[in-house]
């Protein structure tokens, strides 16, 4: 008997700002993906302070989120996370282009990012939409499993009509 192959059509993802009632959602979702997970009050004082906060869904689940600061003339973007089982889908970089246009449209001349250095799927994703190292802080993360605090990759990129989207 022969068998189907599973449809390879992409699924639907809605893009939305992140809610009150998304936080401890949000939170669970965040413990399982960081070694030094925000908190539900980090989530809250974004809201608070009108950062930039977005969702992607799929069929009902958050199965991206982020938070961007906007300042004077730039931007810093304070997370990006994508759930495991979504990854390696376009959705990290799908949010971090929505973020990079947001930047655009409200006048940030650049955006930076703080990442651990042993996060080089990460990396490999800030770099192919322009980002570049700029700077190390040594033992900036708290100690993970293993004991050890790792260090971030401080990375930069200029806002520009010409480098949305990796143009």
């Amino acid at each position: 008997m022969a068998t189907v192959p599973r449809s390879r059509a992409p699924r639907v993802v809605t893009w939305r700002p992140l809610r009150e009632g998304d936080i401890a959602y949000v939170t669970a979702l965040e413990a399982q993906i960081h070694v030094a997970p925000w908190t539900a009050g980090n989530f809250r004082d974004a809201l608070a302070a009108g950062y930039s906060a977005q969702v992607a869904e799929r069929e009902g689940r958050i199965v991206a989120f982020g938070v961007l600061m906007l300042g004077a003339g730039e931007a810093q973007l304070l997370n990006l996370s994508v759930v495991p089982d979504a990854r390696r889908e376009g959705l990290g970089g799908a949010l971090l282009r929505r973020f990079l246009s947001d930047t655009l449209r409200l006048g940030a001349l650049q955006v930076f990012l703080e990442v651990r250095v042993g996060n080089t799927a990460a990396i490999a994703l800030y770099e192919r939409e322009g980002f570049q190292g700029v700077a190390r802080r040594a033992g900036y993360y708290p100690p993970g499993p293993d004991g050890v605090r790792e260090d971030a990759l401080v990375m930069r990129r200029d806002v520009g009509r010409n480098r949305i989207g990796g143009a």
